[in-house]
Formats: C-alpha cells, structure tokens, sequence
C-alpha cells in the first residue's frame, strides 16, 4: 500500500479553510487531523512539507475538446498533450465531448470516446455526450447512455451547417422532455442559427479575423439562451449553459432566472479576459473561437457576474490547433475555431480573484473543482478535500508571480492567447489519485492512467444553482 503525508499546508475546501495534515493511502484521502506526526504512520510513508503552500482539490476542467477530429484535421494536444497541459495547471479532472453519429446508439458513441481516451489520458475524464437529432428509440438511447455513465447531454443552437442543430422547436422540446424523465442535465452551446444567417447575408465583407465578432453577434446568443431557457421553463428542469461570453446573453439568463429557471451558467477565461482588438491584429487568426471575443464592456459584465455568483463554473473550452493550422486561412468562416487554455486556468482566475479583493480562494475553488464536480455528478469523489474523495491535490503557492508565454506553457499548439499576461499563483505539484503527475516543473503523468468517472444523477441541478 503506498502511503502519502502532506504537513503544515493550507487546506482549502469551498466548505471551510485550515492548517492541517493529510493522509492519503493508495488513491484516496483517508484522514485529515490539524497534526499528523511523522511517527503516526507507518514506515516507509513519503512525507511532504507544504509549509507556505495552499492545498486544493484538483482542479476539474469542465469543457474541453482533446484530440478533436473536425474539418479534416485533428486538434494539436492530442489526449497525452492535454493531459500535460492539465497537469501543470493543477486539472486533474477534465469533461471532455463525444459526438453524435446519429446512428441510434448514443450510448456506444460515449464508449468509443471513453476507450480512446483511457488509451492516451494521464488525468482523469468524464463526458458530455452529444444529441444532434430527435428519432424513433431516443428514449432508450438516453436510458442506456445512462446506464454508461453519462448523465449530461450536449446540444447546440446553431451549426445547422454541419448537421448539429435541432431545427424545430418540437423536437427540441421532445428532447428536453426525455432528458428530464432519465434525470439528465441538458448543456447547451447558445447561438441562434437563424441570427447568424440573417447576419451573414446582410454582411458584405471583409471576412477577416475581426468580422468574426461581427458575424456572430452577441444577440445570437441572447436569442440561443431564450429559446432553449423558455423551453426549460415549461418542463420545469435545469439548464447547463456553456460558455457564456456576452452581457446580452447574462441579461437573458437573469430574465430566465427571474421567471424561476434553475441555470447553472459556465464561462471561459478568455471571455473574461480578453476582448475583439485581439482579432485585429496580424495574428487574429489565433484569437478566433466560436462564440467569438465580445467587447471590454461584456469582459466587465462577465467579470462582476463572477465576483457576485451569477455565474457557477469557469472551463476552457481548450481546443487547440497549430499556429500552422490557425494561420493556414485568414477568413473567418475557414480559421479552426478554438485555442488552448487548461493550463493557464487556475493561474488567471487565481489572479482575477485576489486582485479583486472581493472573493477568495475558496470562491476560485468552487469555481474550478466543487462546483463543476457537483454539476457533473462526479461529488465528492471529486471537487473536495474530505475523508473518501480522490486524492487530487494541488499545492499551490498563492504568492508566485510569474509571466505567462509559450514558454512558460506546454501546449503542443505552440502558443497561448495569454501571452505576457503577469499571473499571481502557480501549480507546483499536482496528484492524481495520490500520484504525482507533475512537481517542481517536470512532468510524470503516465499515458493510460486516467481513468473514465462515471456521473451520478445531475439532471436535477439543485445543488449548486444561483
């Protein structure tokens, strides 16, 4: 049995804070005590100092696309690559995203996705799966999708393009209905494909990075979170919305909030803190991502929501390609969509937190691990620091500063959106299961380590709703 003792850290739990000693046995957190001497446990126990270090449950990374297939290529991290970028971030955790084939099995798409992924992650994962299309048997589908373990399903407002958008408002219904009779949280990408077309054929050019803002406007997304908020509102059931990037879009989930919807509302680093100049400049291509970066103004919006709990969960959404890859178009409707982001996580909202001197780090915690473990049914296996979780931990020194770059990052993309952002807090060693994956900047995840989380029921969203 391999025994672990962390000494003299900062324990912090979204439930309460202290100085105390942690015991992990094998995989899990079997005691925690303000003291546990070195002659409390049995020889041959490794023992860390954490003196001047926080420890916090790993992070969990709630929207991320590893090894992504689409457009006829492949995303740059691949599932080894992202499990790095996810160790030196301090994410042990992250929920990654299976696509509908339409074929009749959903069930059997979130299989694939699992096999594949157990055969290259070094973290651990879980899913969303995707639902494209209303048919005969979905019913039976969601059963057995949950029987597989996953419990939150995927759609889209927009892409009609592409085959992921359900049209008519009845089938979109039909399904909400199904997902609420399996108990299974329904998350959706929030863009009103109708918006955009009307958009896109007023519009009479240039298609560089910047009109991609301009294509796709922040009232698509209002306009996406309306139709699928009324449609919630009438089943009485939750709603997940993923990646919130515009003060439109907040202004439609607190009119949704105010009529009784129960919405758990996740954004991205990237909408909180970068803004459309970065889509003007001669690298704009990289800064393209779908919704696209909003003005400073919905920066702000999205800021003050954080810091006064409107919203929930902070994710990536990383999708990461090549500079090559990004740079091979510059028209807005043909750049690969998406930029990395796992790693950099912690360190940004870390800062944003303690420089607003309004929430702490129990609040980051909440945001990063508790909040999106309990919305996704992996609590408190995940996302706590208690007797029975996972040992994911996260010491974590809370007064380096540092310079974020693509030096200082290891995304095989070979960039970050970040770069030259000054950061307060830095991941130094990270344990998955009670495994070191990364400490003192060398990394020791193991291809095939991670291990696929099953969901508990989540579809009823009472536990972390504003």
């Amino acid at each position: 049995m391999k025994r672990l003792l962390i000494q003299n850290g900062l324990l912090v739990d979204t439930e309460w804070t202290r100085h105390a000693d942690i015991l992990v046995e094998d995989s899990q957190i079997v005691h925690i005590a303000a003291s546990i001497g070195a002659d409390e446990v049995p020889e041959g126990t490794e023992i860390i100092q954490a003196e001047g270090l926080c420890i916090l449950p790993g992070i969990i990374d709630a929207h991320t696309h590893f090894h992504l297939e689409s457009r006829g290529t492949v995303t740059a991290d691949s599932f080894a690559e992202g499990s790095k970028c996810a160790a030196f971030g301090g994410v042990t955790t992250v929920i990654d995203f299976a696509d509908d084939d339409k074929k009749g099995d959903l069930a059997s798409c979130s299989k694939r996705r699992i096999k594949a992924m157990q055969e290259g992650m070094a973290v651990d994962f879980s899913l969303h799966q995707g639902v494209y299309a209303f048919r005969e048997g979905l019913d039976e589908e969601l059963a057995n999708l949950k029987k597989a373990g996953v419990s939150v399903i995927k759609m889209f407002t927009t892409y009609k393009n592409v085959g992921y958008l359900v049209e008519k408002r009845e089938e979109l219904k039909a399904i909400f209905s199904l997902c609420k009779k399996h108990d299974l949280l329904v998350s959706v990408h929030c863009e009103d494909d109708a918006t955009i077309q009307k958009v896109d054929a007023a519009y009479e050019g240039p298609y560089d990075p910047a009109s991609h803002a301009k294509l796709r406007p922040s009232e698509a997304e209002a306009r996406g979170i309306d139709t699928v908020g009324s449609i919630a509102l009438e089943l009485d059931m939750p709603l997940y919305v993923v990646h919130l990037s515009s003060k439109a879009g907040l202004q439609k989930v607190r009119e949704l909030r105010a009529k009784g919807l129960r919405v758990i509302v996740e954004t991205t680093p990237h909408y909180l803190f970068l803004d459309k100049s970065k889509l003007e400049g001669a690298d704009g291509a990289l800064y393209v991502m779908t919704p696209p970066l909003r003005s400073e103004e919905d920066n702000l919006a999205l800021q003050e929501a954080v810091l006064n709990g409107e919203i929930q969960v902070i994710a990536t959404d990383h999708c990461s390609f090549t500079v090559e890859q990004k740079m091979a178009s510059n028209d807005s409707r043909t750049i690969l969509p998406g930029i990395p982001g796992t790693e950099e996580m912690l360190s940004l909202v870390y800062s944003f937190a303690a420089n607003s001197g309004r929430i702490g780090i129990q609040q980051v915690v909440n945001l990063l691990s508790t909040a999106p473990a309990k919305a996704f049914g992996l609590y408190p296996r995940k996302g706590a620091i208690r007797v029975g979780s996972d040992a994911d931990l996260v010491l974590f020194d809370p007064d380096e500063a540092w310079t974020i770059s693509s030096e200082t990052t290891h995304s095989a993309s070979g960039y970050t959106p970040y770069e030259g952002t000054e950061v307060l807090g830095r991941p130094i060693m990270t344990y998955l299961r009670g495994r070191l994956v990364m400490g003192d900047g060398i990394y020791l995840g193991l291809e095939g380590n991670g291990e696929y989380v099953p969901q508990k029921d989540v579809g009823r969203g009472k536990t972390i709703m504003h």
